[in-house]
């Protein structure tokens, strides 16, 4: 049985339709790893891109959200047809990029230094749970994953609900304020993002222990670039809230 992950773009089912294979046409963990380094370089080649033009004086804004469309539309084809992962990946993460691009140059604005110290903060976040899961000293149980998997759950009920009372002026109480109760809330959001990596690294590594194809090297990569967006996204989201009390 292939464990679960929290993260939506992998689930059970995804290597149990995909079946059985071996040699060089098998899903590796290293090849994984090789994947995602591809995918992270793209998103932050694009990234560079918007964020140069932000602060060049340009409108990035058609970019941002020309971005946000572009990766929205692939996630969604990537997450039910797997294997338009290895033509699609590239290209979700230049619309990711451009959109993260320039959303960073939005809150270095406003809080000088802010990115680079979120991204910081999310490759140690990354490296110190490879490391304890790595070894063991996190295990993806079945009450482990049950519990992120329902945590995730939850957050996106409540940021869907945020975003669709929006339109009616109604804002949903300490989730976006920088008070203490604010910033707790954003903490265990970062949390339950962080954890959703555990969930990640289980579900490749029994991927390529049970024989999955080679694209979907490209899918792992696609999935584990998603929770490391998400948790960047929400380090800046943490960062702003604590540098906006001083």
């Amino acid at each position: 049985m292939i464990g679960r992950s929290g993260n939506p773009t992998l689930n059970d089912k995804t290597f149990e339709r995909s079946g059985h294979y071996t040699g060089q046409s098998q899903m590796t963990i290293d090849g994984t790893v090789n994947k995602t380094i591809i995918t992270l370089v793209i998103l932050l080649g694009a990234a560079f891109g918007t964020w140069s033009m932000y602060f060049s004086g340009r409108n990035a804004v058609p970019f941002m959200v020309g971005g946000a469309i572009v990766a929205l539309l692939l996630a969604l084809i990537i997450s039910f047809v797997p294997t338009t992962a290895p033509f699609l990946v590239p290209i979700y993460a230049i619309g990711e990029g451009m959109l993260l691009g320039g959303l960073s140059a939005r809150y270095e604005t406003l809080y000088n230094g802010i990115t680079l110290q979120a991204a910081l903060l999310t490759m140690g976040v990354f490296i110190a749970l490879l490391v304890a899961y790595k070894t063991r000293l996190i295990k993806a149980t079945e009450n482990f994953k049950l519990g992120v998997i329902a945590a995730t759950g939850g957050i996106f009920l409540v940021y869907l609900l945020s975003f669709i009372l929006g339109f009616f002026g109604i804002t949903i109480p300490y989730l976006h304020d920088n008070s203490l109760i604010g910033i707790g809330i954003s903490i265990v959001i970062v949390i339950v993002a962080a954890l959703n990596l555990v969930l990640d690294f289980d579900f490749i590594e029994q991927g390529a222990e049970q024989g999955a194809p080679k694209y979907m090297e490209w899918y792992g990569a696609f999935g584990l670039v998603v929770t490391l967006v998400w948790l960047y996204v929400e380090m800046l989201r943490l960062l702003a809230k604590v540098f906006s009390r001083d």
